[in-house]
């Protein structure tokens, strides 16, 4: 394995040409980029890596991407380390997938292999959102889980997803001795493999179906904080899966909480992997909603949903009062449901004293300032649902009641079963809320506005730099670096910055290539490389008396950060 990485980018392209056999769709493809020496070099600079808990990638043949020798290598990787750990094999993996293509074929390759190594495997015939993975790893007392999902990634990407038994994404020790049991493995090894109907026969790969959704169904209804009595059920909401996993369920719960007005986008109601009605299916673009607005002005919605393929996140529109919608970003529709949640929660006495909130280190602070206000404990974690969701076990073993997680890019676990983001049970929660407030004459605009009337105007962007390939990386590098050794004057129009570096770690918080800049007014701005995409990312946040006034703290930031970056 140590030769084969250290061959350049043509050498690795001619031995994949060399040992993918004549009629081999991935050696056509190779096949058809002789002499294109940059999509070689893209293909193959790299070995495919964990990043967010997984593999995550452009479909297609090379070292960078996912193919069946990459899917195939990391799921033995996985096996070996599971049947090293001394884990009873037993327990088993709990596979699903999303809409993408390759996804139900990778799937089924890694419960192959998994069968193949004697670890029993839980597998879902079709595509379920990723929440409810999570919810059946820990149903079943399974040690790990996958999933074959790309999340909200254009529709060339697909992934793989890796969780452990807690139901959360892996990391740490288990992320690292996972990679290094892969890093040991040669792509091209023929991995103990089981035919998967011969597994099934065997016992050793069992269908999971409607059992399973009926759980994860009744712990969703289980978070509700209000009964029918308290709500009104009329209330417009048009919903969009955006051609994912999250059609069927939310369907279901709408149905069976008895939402009377209730709306799904047709054209993006059944899977699709071409993703063709909405292109790029992140519903943090606004413009993934262009349909479900349409939908919702015929129908008079307050309320527009979206769920990306995965159905972990979710994101919302909101009826502006003159004719339109209102996107609202993660870090306003997390503070709406902490309030919702809290003042639910208080207001039925049931609100523990020991009540415990995880936010990231990039996400603002609105919804920190509500939870303190309930007197609801605060955390913060690294990016990602892995870490967020990762600090759940360390709490409560310190005392504390888990409330709920979230981060800025419109993600949120509401309840504890479900260790990853839930677009579902946010969802939900979502059109509640509306009819809750619908019942007492308030919209969820009025909701929000006398949120920022309490506890300040905060205003918030996030703004990514996309910088593709192994130049993109490079540049990258350089950015962080330079920001790092300027420390404090690294952005010399803003003046002298407090200065948080995590690239060894803060406090309780682990090692991360992150950075985050106080200004002597209290705004601030962090700075990251996506773990995901190739992106450099800045947040920028401010409170004011007034949200104009915070609006104008951000844009100075942006344009004195904007002014540095452009120099590279």
């Amino acid at each position: 394995m140590a030769d084969r990485k250290r061959k350049e980018p043509q050498a690795l392209y001619e031995e994949w040409m060399e040992r993918l056999p004549e009629g081999d769709p991935m050696r056509e493809e190779l096949a058809g980029i002789q002499g294109k020496d940059a999509e070689i070099t893209d293909r193959f600079y790299q070995d495919i890596v964990f990043g967010t808990a997984g593999l995550r990638g452009i479909c297609g043949a090379g070292t960078n991407r996912m193919n069946r020798f990459t899917v195939g290598r990391a799921t033995q990787g996985l096996a070996d380390y599971i049947l090293s750990s001394g884990e009873d094999p037993k327990r088993g993996v709990a596979i699903a997938y999303d809409c993408r293509y390759h996804s139900k074929e990778f799937s089924e390759l890694a419960a192959s292999i998994l069968a193949g190594n004697g670890i029993r495997v839980y597998l879902f015939p079709s595509l379920r959102p990723t929440p409810e993975l999570s919810f059946s790893i820990r149903r079943l007392g399974a040690v790990s889980g996958i999933n074959m999902t790309a999340s909200h990634n254009p529709k060339e990407y697909n992934g793989y997803k890796v969780y452990w038994e807690d139901g959360a994404q892996i990391s740490g020790t288990i992320s690292a001795g996972i990679q290094e049991k892969i890093d040991s493995l040669d792509l091209f090894d023929q991995f103990r493999f089981q035919p998967l109907q011969d597994a099934v026969n065997e016992g050793l790969a069992v269908m999971l179906g409607g059992e399973m959704d009926r759980a994860y169904l009744d712990y969703v209804k289980s978070q509700s904080l209000h009964s029918a009595k308290d709500l009104a059920l009329d209330v417009p909401v048009v919903y969009t899966p955006l051609n994912g996993a999250g059609s069927l369920p939310m369907q279901q719960i709408a149905k069976e909480r008895e939402f009377s007005n209730w709306h799904i986008v047709e054209q993006q109601k059944d899977p699709d992997p071409e993703f063709t009605t909405v292109g790029y299916p992140n519903p943090e673009d606004p413009k993934a909603f262009h349909l479900a607005e349409e939908l919702g002005k015929k129908v008079g919605a307050e309320l527009l949903i979206a769920t990306d393929p995965d159905s972990d996140r979710m994101a919302v529109e909101i009826a502006d009062g003159e004719g339109g919608f209102r996107f609202l970003n993660g870090n306003q529709t997390g503070a709406l449901l902490i309030a919702y949640k809290a003042s639910s929660l208080k207001e039925a006495g049931k609100l523990p004293d020991n009540a415990a909130l995880i936010k990231s280190i990039v996400t603002g602070d609105f919804g920190r300032a509500i939870a303190e206000h309930y007197g609801i404990h605060v955390f913060e974690a690294l990016t990602g649902f892995k870490n967020i969701c990762g600090r759940i076990p360390e709490l409560e073993a310190k005392g504390y009641s888990y409330f709920f997680g979230y981060e800025e890019s419109i993600g949120c676990a509401p309840g504890e079963e479900v260790r990853d983001k839930d677009g579902i049970t946010a969802g939900m929660l979502l059109m509640e809320m509306a009819a809750y407030f619908r019942k007492r004459g308030m919209h969820v605009r009025d909701v929000l506005e006398a949120l920022y009337r309490q506890y300040g105007y905060y205003a918030d962007r996030q703004i990514s730099i996309v910088l593709k390939g192994m130049e993109g990386q490079k540049k990258i590098a350089r950015m962080m670096d330079h920001f790092r050794s300027e420390k404090e004057n690294a952005f010399p129009k803003l003046g002298k910055l407090a200065v948080t570096d995590y690239l060894h770690g803060f406090q309780d918080i682990p090692a991360s290539n992150v950075l985050r800049y106080r200004l002597q007014d209290g705004s601030w701005f962090a700075v990251r490389p996506s773990g995901t995409e190739p992106k450099i990312k800045f947040y920028y946040y401010a409170v004011k008396k007034s949200m104009a006034e915070a609006e104008a703290a951000v844009q100075r930031m942006i344009s004195a950060v904007t002014e540095v970056t452009e120099s590279f």
